[in-house]
């Protein structure tokens, strides 16, 4: 499988990541013998990028993905989130540190390759929301101190929030890494969008994180498995799913998708689903597209579908059209 830096940390990742969060569900839910057998055919894919989080499964999904590590001792890239409570924000170097080493026990590891904020940013900062003068003035030294413990090797952020405080934020050269929003159904973290598009505009987030030389992951990949036309969800997955950026609903990311169709029946792809990750690989400033599973089935043919290289010109092309339908619509 074809590898990518990730930024200007000296890594290289799979272009493929293996997503172990809830909306997938298999490493939160699945039983333990169908979550070692699909890490061990991940690995032998050549997926080397494992992202978690603290707050899947309320840990569930770190202790599944220690346990299989320690059975199978696999050489990858471990990636975990912290998400700072709104009652902590007091005291936020502490919050952090508590977190990272909680997480470090349940993955039975020293340390992660990579740990990234898991908050939104927005300039008002309420509830659970961080402004990027806290990230940048207390977020930053407290994962720099935890880096220089020898607890994580870098750090990031997840991009999700007021557009112009994440590109204050990346514009400011502190993280190592962003995980970006970017899919069929909102394209605007790659390029510029028409007026009146029905999502949240990231407003060509891509460009900073690339100015920043900061590693990308891409997240909703399938925009939650919207895109695979279908309402229907797996029962291992989480049963509802609020979109990020894209429609109001998971019902109108569904309907969107279906649109999309005509896209397979001219021959540019065997499915929505392939059409989608291949879309996300296409940008080269994408470190590494990340995708939940629920079953080996979804794993096995969203690397098939990587393996087939991102899309042609015409197709880029043609999508564009097609996402252009949907402007002026209501989100």
């Amino acid at each position: 499988m074809e590898t990518r830096a990730l930024g200007r940390t000296g890594l290289e990742v799979s272009i493929l990541g293996f997503g172990c969060g809830a909306v997938g569900g298999l490493m939160v839910r699945g039983t333990p013998a169908d979550q070692e057998r699909a890490v061990a055919r991940a690995i032998e894919l050549g997926i080397n990028y494992f992202d978690t989080a603290a707050m899947y499964g309320s840990g569930e999904s770190e202790r599944n993905l220690g346990r299989v590590m320690k059975s199978l001792k696999p050489d990858i890239r471990v990636g975990t989130k912290v998400r700072v409570p709104a009652d902590e924000r007091s005291r936020i170097g502490a919050a952090v540190t508590a977190s990272l080493e909680a997480s470090l026990q349940r993955l039975q590891l020293e340390r992660v390759d990579l740990f990234q904020l898991h908050n939104h940013i927005t300039r008002a900062g309420r509830d659970s929301d961080l402004t990027p003068e806290i990230v940048l003035g207390e977020v930053v030294p407290a994962f720099e101190r935890l880096r220089e413990q020898g607890k994580t090797r870098f750090y990031g952020i997840t991009a999700v929030g007021d557009t112009p405080t994440l590109h204050q934020v990346v514009d400011a050269h502190a993280f190592d890494t962003a995980q970006v929003s970017y899919n069929l159904l909102n394209p605007s973290a790659g390029t510029t969008v028409a007026s009146g598009y029905p999502a949240h505009d990231f407003a060509n987030l891509l460009a900073h994180t690339r100015t920043a030389s900061m590693g990308v992951i891409a997240i909703r990949v399938l925009a939650a498995g919207a895109l695979s036309g279908v309402e229907t969800r797996h029962p291992l997955g989480s049963p509802s799913v609020e979109p990020i950026g894209s429609g109001s609903a998971y019902r109108i990311d569904v309907e969107r998708a279906r649109r999309l169709e005509p896209l397979v029946r001219e021959g540019f792809a065997d499915s929505v689903i392939e059409l989608a990750v291949r879309f996300v690989i296409s940008n080269e400033a994408v470190s590494t597209a990340l995708v939940g599973y629920s079953t080996l089935d979804h794993l096995e043919y969203a690397a098939a579908a990587v393996d087939k290289g991102p899309l042609p010109g015409a197709a880029i092309e043609r999508i564009a059209a097609l996402q252009n339908s949907f402007v002026g619509e209501a989100r």
